[in-house]
Protein backbone atom coordinates (compact mmCIF):
# COMPACT_ATOMS: atom_id res chain seq x y z
CA UNK A 1 0.00 0.00 0.00
CA UNK A 2 0.96 3.12 -1.24
CA UNK A 3 1.56 6.28 1.52
CA UNK A 4 0.75 10.16 1.06
CA UNK A 5 1.01 13.08 3.77
CA UNK A 6 -2.05 14.61 4.55
CA UNK A 7 -0.81 17.88 6.45
CA UNK A 8 2.44 16.45 7.50
CA UNK A 9 0.68 13.04 8.67
CA UNK A 10 2.20 10.23 7.12
CA UNK A 11 -1.42 7.60 6.26
CA UNK A 12 -1.39 4.69 3.89
CA UNK A 13 -3.06 6.35 0.89
CA UNK A 14 -6.67 4.21 0.96
CA UNK A 15 -7.95 4.13 4.72
CA UNK A 16 -10.85 2.16 6.46
CA UNK A 17 -14.01 4.03 8.15
CA UNK A 18 -15.39 2.57 11.02
CA UNK A 19 -18.88 3.78 11.02
CA UNK A 20 -20.63 0.89 9.29
CA UNK A 21 -19.11 -1.44 12.34
CA UNK A 22 -21.82 0.01 14.70
CA UNK A 23 -25.04 -0.70 12.93
CA UNK A 24 -25.00 1.92 10.47
CA UNK A 25 -26.60 1.00 7.19
CA UNK A 26 -27.31 -1.92 8.42
CA UNK A 27 -26.09 -3.93 5.18
CA UNK A 28 -27.19 -8.06 5.85
CA UNK A 29 -26.20 -9.80 9.39
CA UNK A 30 -22.59 -9.11 10.58
CA UNK A 31 -20.81 -8.74 14.83
CA UNK A 32 -18.36 -7.29 16.25
CA UNK A 33 -16.09 -10.32 15.60
CA UNK A 34 -16.42 -10.28 11.74
CA UNK A 35 -15.58 -6.39 12.23
CA UNK A 36 -12.24 -7.07 13.96
CA UNK A 37 -11.53 -9.30 11.29
CA UNK A 38 -11.64 -6.88 8.72
CA UNK A 39 -9.56 -4.44 10.31
CA UNK A 40 -6.59 -7.25 11.22
CA UNK A 41 -7.09 -7.67 7.31
CA UNK A 42 -6.99 -3.94 6.37
CA UNK A 43 -3.50 -3.74 8.47
CA UNK A 44 -2.37 -6.94 6.94
CA UNK A 45 -2.73 -5.42 3.59
CA UNK A 46 -0.82 -2.19 4.64
CA UNK A 47 -3.83 0.03 5.86
CA UNK A 48 -2.50 2.20 8.52
CA UNK A 49 -5.33 5.18 8.46
CA UNK A 50 -8.41 3.97 10.71
CA UNK A 51 -11.29 6.56 11.28
CA UNK A 52 -13.85 6.18 13.66
CA UNK A 53 -15.88 8.74 15.98
CA UNK A 54 -17.33 8.62 19.62
CA UNK A 55 -21.27 9.40 18.15
CA UNK A 56 -20.75 5.93 16.55
CA UNK A 57 -22.98 3.94 18.36
CA UNK A 58 -22.43 5.63 20.37
CA UNK A 59 -19.07 4.70 22.13
CA UNK A 60 -19.23 1.35 21.29
CA UNK A 61 -17.43 1.82 17.80
CA UNK A 62 -14.48 3.69 19.73
CA UNK A 63 -14.63 0.43 21.59
CA UNK A 64 -14.37 -2.16 18.94
CA UNK A 65 -11.78 -0.49 17.40
CA UNK A 66 -9.62 -0.44 20.34
CA UNK A 67 -10.03 -4.05 20.44
CA UNK A 68 -9.22 -4.34 17.22
CA UNK A 69 -5.32 -2.34 17.63
CA UNK A 70 -4.97 -4.20 20.91
CA UNK A 71 -1.63 -5.33 20.24
CA UNK A 72 -0.91 -3.78 17.25
CA UNK A 73 -1.36 0.09 17.96
CA UNK A 74 1.95 0.63 16.90
CA UNK A 75 1.69 1.60 13.46
CA UNK A 76 -1.72 2.35 13.35
CA UNK A 77 -2.77 6.57 12.77
CA UNK A 78 -5.90 6.23 15.12
CA UNK A 79 -8.50 9.13 13.90
CA UNK A 80 -11.70 9.75 15.51
CA UNK A 81 -14.08 12.79 16.24
CA UNK A 82 -15.98 14.64 18.87
CA UNK A 83 -18.35 17.05 19.17
CA UNK A 84 -21.88 15.66 18.30
CA UNK A 85 -22.27 13.90 21.77
CA UNK A 86 -22.82 16.88 24.54
CA UNK A 87 -21.47 15.57 27.63
CA UNK A 88 -23.42 17.97 29.92
CA UNK A 89 -26.60 16.26 29.83
CA UNK A 90 -27.54 17.16 26.68
CA UNK A 91 -26.32 13.42 25.18
CA UNK A 92 -25.81 12.20 21.60
CA UNK A 93 -26.74 14.12 18.66
CA UNK A 94 -26.44 17.98 20.48
CA UNK A 95 -23.73 19.91 19.08
CA UNK A 96 -21.26 21.06 21.84
CA UNK A 97 -17.51 21.92 21.41
CA UNK A 98 -16.85 23.90 24.25
CA UNK A 99 -13.46 23.53 25.60
CA UNK A 100 -14.87 21.93 28.69
CA UNK A 101 -16.57 19.10 26.74
CA UNK A 102 -13.91 18.66 24.71
CA UNK A 103 -11.69 17.80 27.88
CA UNK A 104 -14.60 14.98 29.00
CA UNK A 105 -14.15 13.79 24.99
CA UNK A 106 -10.91 13.10 24.44
CA UNK A 107 -10.54 11.30 28.12
CA UNK A 108 -13.45 9.01 27.19
CA UNK A 109 -11.95 8.28 23.82
CA UNK A 110 -8.93 7.54 25.12
CA UNK A 111 -10.06 5.08 27.28
CA UNK A 112 -12.41 3.24 24.94
CA UNK A 113 -9.90 2.99 22.61
CA UNK A 114 -6.94 1.78 24.83
CA UNK A 115 -4.89 4.07 24.07
CA UNK A 116 -2.57 7.29 25.23
CA UNK A 117 -3.05 9.82 22.56
CA UNK A 118 -4.73 10.53 19.47
CA UNK A 119 -3.41 10.85 15.64
CA UNK A 120 -5.97 12.51 14.46
CA UNK A 121 -8.84 14.21 16.65
CA UNK A 122 -11.82 15.74 14.40
CA UNK A 123 -14.29 18.29 15.59
CA UNK A 124 -16.86 16.43 14.18
CA UNK A 125 -19.47 19.22 13.04
CA UNK A 126 -18.98 23.11 13.57
CA UNK A 127 -20.47 24.24 16.95
CA UNK A 128 -22.34 27.39 16.09
CA UNK A 129 -22.83 28.26 19.86
CA UNK A 130 -18.47 28.03 20.69
CA UNK A 131 -16.09 30.39 18.64
CA UNK A 132 -13.80 27.86 16.51
CA UNK A 133 -10.91 29.59 17.93
CA UNK A 134 -12.25 28.70 21.79
CA UNK A 135 -12.17 24.79 20.09
CA UNK A 136 -9.09 24.51 18.50
CA UNK A 137 -7.05 26.55 21.31
CA UNK A 138 -8.20 24.07 23.68
CA UNK A 139 -7.42 21.09 20.98
CA UNK A 140 -4.01 22.84 20.84
CA UNK A 141 -3.68 22.10 24.71
CA UNK A 142 -4.23 18.85 23.90
CA UNK A 143 -1.61 18.52 21.50
CA UNK A 144 0.77 20.37 24.27
CA UNK A 145 -0.43 17.75 26.85
CA UNK A 146 0.59 14.51 24.04
CA UNK A 147 -2.87 13.53 24.12
CA UNK A 148 -3.84 14.49 20.55
CA UNK A 149 -1.06 14.33 17.79
CA UNK A 150 -2.61 16.44 14.87
CA UNK A 151 -5.58 18.51 14.86
CA UNK A 152 -8.63 18.05 11.98
CA UNK A 153 -11.95 19.37 11.23
CA UNK A 154 -15.07 17.82 9.63
CA UNK A 155 -17.60 19.04 7.29
CA UNK A 156 -16.15 22.60 7.93
CA UNK A 157 -16.43 25.33 5.78
CA UNK A 158 -13.85 28.10 4.04
CA UNK A 159 -13.67 30.68 6.44
CA UNK A 160 -14.13 28.33 9.86
CA UNK A 161 -11.02 26.69 8.06
CA UNK A 162 -9.35 29.57 7.99
CA UNK A 163 -10.05 30.97 11.37
CA UNK A 164 -9.24 27.46 12.61
CA UNK A 165 -5.73 27.52 10.79
CA UNK A 166 -4.85 30.84 12.03
CA UNK A 167 -5.12 29.47 15.92
CA UNK A 168 -3.34 26.09 15.25
CA UNK A 169 -2.56 24.67 12.58
CA UNK A 170 -5.08 21.93 10.63
CA UNK A 171 -3.85 18.52 9.39
CA UNK A 172 -7.00 17.57 7.59
CA UNK A 173 -10.22 18.01 6.44
CA UNK A 174 -12.91 15.24 6.51
CA UNK A 175 -15.91 15.89 4.02
CA UNK A 176 -18.04 13.37 1.88
CA UNK A 177 -16.17 14.12 -1.33
CA UNK A 178 -16.93 11.16 -4.51
CA UNK A 179 -18.03 10.65 -7.78
CA UNK A 180 -21.49 11.55 -6.86
CA UNK A 181 -20.36 14.52 -4.74
CA UNK A 182 -18.17 16.82 -6.73
CA UNK A 183 -18.73 20.28 -3.84
CA UNK A 184 -15.27 20.03 -2.53
CA UNK A 185 -13.74 20.92 -5.58
CA UNK A 186 -14.55 24.70 -6.23
CA UNK A 187 -13.32 26.13 -2.84
CA UNK A 188 -12.23 23.57 -0.35
CA UNK A 189 -9.62 21.84 -2.17
CA UNK A 190 -7.76 24.81 -3.56
CA UNK A 191 -8.02 26.53 -0.05
CA UNK A 192 -6.82 23.07 1.34
CA UNK A 193 -3.83 23.11 -0.77
CA UNK A 194 -3.30 26.71 0.04
CA UNK A 195 -3.04 26.02 3.43
CA UNK A 196 -1.24 23.03 3.14
CA UNK A 197 -3.91 21.23 4.75
CA UNK A 198 -4.95 17.27 3.81
CA UNK A 199 -8.11 15.90 2.55
CA UNK A 200 -10.18 12.88 3.85
CA UNK A 201 -12.82 12.27 1.86
CA UNK A 202 -15.54 10.26 4.24
CA UNK A 203 -18.01 8.45 1.48
CA UNK A 204 -16.03 7.92 -1.81
CA UNK A 205 -18.20 5.04 -2.55
CA UNK A 206 -21.26 7.21 -2.35
CA UNK A 207 -23.03 5.56 0.67
CA UNK A 208 -22.64 2.35 -1.61
CA UNK A 209 -24.73 3.76 -4.07
CA UNK A 210 -21.12 3.27 -6.31
CA UNK A 211 -20.41 0.16 -6.36
CA UNK A 212 -23.86 -0.81 -8.47
CA UNK A 213 -25.56 -3.04 -6.28
CA UNK A 214 -28.72 -0.70 -4.91
CA UNK A 215 -30.89 -0.47 -8.03
CA UNK A 216 -33.63 -0.40 -5.92
CA UNK A 217 -34.47 1.38 -2.37
CA UNK A 218 -36.11 -2.21 -2.13
CA UNK A 219 -33.11 -3.61 -1.58
CA UNK A 220 -32.42 -0.94 1.60
CA UNK A 221 -33.85 -3.07 4.80
CA UNK A 222 -36.81 -0.91 6.53
CA UNK A 223 -34.76 0.63 9.32
CA UNK A 224 -32.02 1.80 6.88
CA UNK A 225 -31.23 5.48 6.88
CA UNK A 226 -30.57 5.91 3.25
CA UNK A 227 -34.30 5.61 2.38
CA UNK A 228 -34.42 9.41 3.85
CA UNK A 229 -31.31 10.28 2.06
CA UNK A 230 -32.43 12.46 -1.48
CA UNK A 231 -30.55 10.58 -3.43
CA UNK A 232 -31.92 7.05 -3.02
CA UNK A 233 -35.17 8.28 -3.46
CA UNK A 234 -37.66 8.28 -6.30
CA UNK A 235 -36.65 9.83 -9.50
CA UNK A 236 -33.50 10.86 -8.07
CA UNK A 237 -32.15 7.48 -7.67
CA UNK A 238 -33.17 6.84 -11.45
CA UNK A 239 -31.32 9.59 -12.77
CA UNK A 240 -28.25 8.68 -10.61
CA UNK A 241 -28.21 5.25 -11.83
CA UNK A 242 -27.03 6.42 -15.12
CA UNK A 243 -23.74 7.64 -12.88
CA UNK A 244 -22.82 3.88 -11.71
CA UNK A 245 -23.62 2.69 -15.53
CA UNK A 246 -21.05 4.96 -16.57
CA UNK A 247 -18.65 3.73 -13.73
CA UNK A 248 -19.52 0.10 -14.32
CA UNK A 249 -18.34 1.06 -18.06
CA UNK A 250 -15.12 2.20 -17.43
CA UNK A 251 -14.81 -0.53 -15.06
CA UNK A 252 -15.71 -2.96 -17.78
CA UNK A 253 -12.79 -1.94 -19.73
CA UNK A 254 -10.29 -1.23 -17.21
CA UNK A 255 -10.75 -5.22 -15.07
CA UNK A 256 -11.70 -3.85 -11.97
CA UNK A 257 -15.21 -3.35 -9.86
CA UNK A 258 -16.76 -0.34 -9.90
CA UNK A 259 -15.97 0.59 -6.50
CA UNK A 260 -12.24 0.45 -7.14
CA UNK A 261 -12.79 2.31 -10.22
CA UNK A 262 -14.65 5.09 -7.72
CA UNK A 263 -11.45 5.02 -5.34
CA UNK A 264 -8.76 5.14 -8.36
CA UNK A 265 -10.74 7.81 -9.75
CA UNK A 266 -10.51 9.58 -6.22
CA UNK A 267 -6.28 8.98 -5.75
CA UNK A 268 -6.31 10.48 -8.99
CA UNK A 269 -7.22 14.01 -7.92
CA UNK A 270 -4.17 14.42 -5.91
CA UNK A 271 -1.71 12.81 -3.94
CA UNK A 272 -3.04 15.13 -0.89
CA UNK A 273 -6.39 12.69 -0.66
CA UNK A 274 -6.73 9.94 1.31
CA UNK A 275 -10.10 7.94 0.94
CA UNK A 276 -11.84 6.15 4.15
CA UNK A 277 -13.92 3.56 2.88
CA UNK A 278 -16.10 2.07 5.15
CA UNK A 279 -16.69 -2.05 5.20
CA UNK A 280 -17.43 -4.47 7.99
CA UNK A 281 -16.51 -6.90 5.38
CA UNK A 282 -13.35 -8.47 5.22
CA UNK A 283 -13.87 -9.30 1.30
CA UNK A 284 -15.00 -5.74 1.20
CA UNK A 285 -11.77 -4.44 2.54
CA UNK A 286 -9.69 -6.70 0.08
CA UNK A 287 -11.77 -5.10 -2.61
CA UNK A 288 -11.41 -1.23 -1.52
CA UNK A 289 -7.16 -1.37 -0.95
CA UNK A 290 -6.59 -3.02 -4.21
CA UNK A 291 -8.04 0.06 -5.86
CA UNK A 292 -4.29 1.35 -5.10
CA UNK A 293 -3.23 -0.48 -7.96
CA UNK A 294 -5.49 0.83 -10.64
CA UNK A 295 -4.27 3.42 -12.82
CA UNK A 296 -6.60 5.07 -14.93
CA UNK A 297 -6.17 6.00 -18.57
CA UNK A 298 -6.46 9.82 -19.17
CA UNK A 299 -9.42 9.33 -21.37
CA UNK A 300 -10.97 7.01 -18.53
CA UNK A 301 -10.37 9.86 -15.64
CA UNK A 302 -11.86 12.87 -18.33
CA UNK A 303 -14.93 10.53 -19.18
CA UNK A 304 -15.53 10.42 -15.20
CA UNK A 305 -14.82 13.73 -14.78
CA UNK A 306 -17.84 14.55 -17.28
CA UNK A 307 -20.19 12.63 -15.64
CA UNK A 308 -23.73 14.46 -14.99
CA UNK A 309 -23.83 15.69 -11.54
CA UNK A 310 -25.68 13.61 -9.07
CA UNK A 311 -29.52 14.64 -8.41
CA UNK A 312 -30.74 15.65 -5.07
CA UNK A 313 -28.88 16.83 -2.12
CA UNK A 314 -26.44 14.33 -0.60
CA UNK A 315 -27.88 14.08 2.76
CA UNK A 316 -31.97 14.97 4.23
CA UNK A 317 -32.43 18.48 5.75
CA UNK A 318 -31.90 17.59 9.01
CA UNK A 319 -28.05 16.51 8.50
CA UNK A 320 -27.65 19.28 5.69
CA UNK A 321 -28.56 21.73 8.28
CA UNK A 322 -24.99 20.89 10.96
CA UNK A 323 -22.75 21.28 7.73
CA UNK A 324 -20.87 24.15 7.28
CA UNK A 325 -20.81 26.48 4.69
Amino acid sequence: MKHISIGGLDVSRIGLGAMSMAGYYNIGAGSDDESIRTIHRALDLGVTHLDTAEIYGPFVNEELVGRAIKGRREGVVLATKFGLVSHAGAGPGVLDSSPANNRVAVEGSLKRLGTDHIDLYYQHRVDPKTPIEQTVGALATLVTEGKVRHIGLSEAGAATIRRAHAVHPVTALQTEYSLWTRDPEAELLPLLRTLGIGFVPYSPLGHGFLTGEIRSSEQLSGDDWRKTNPRFTGENLQRNLRIVDEVQAVAREAGATPAQIALAWLLAQGDDIAPIPGTKRVARVEENTAADSIELSAEQIERLNNLTPAAGKRHNEASMAVIDR
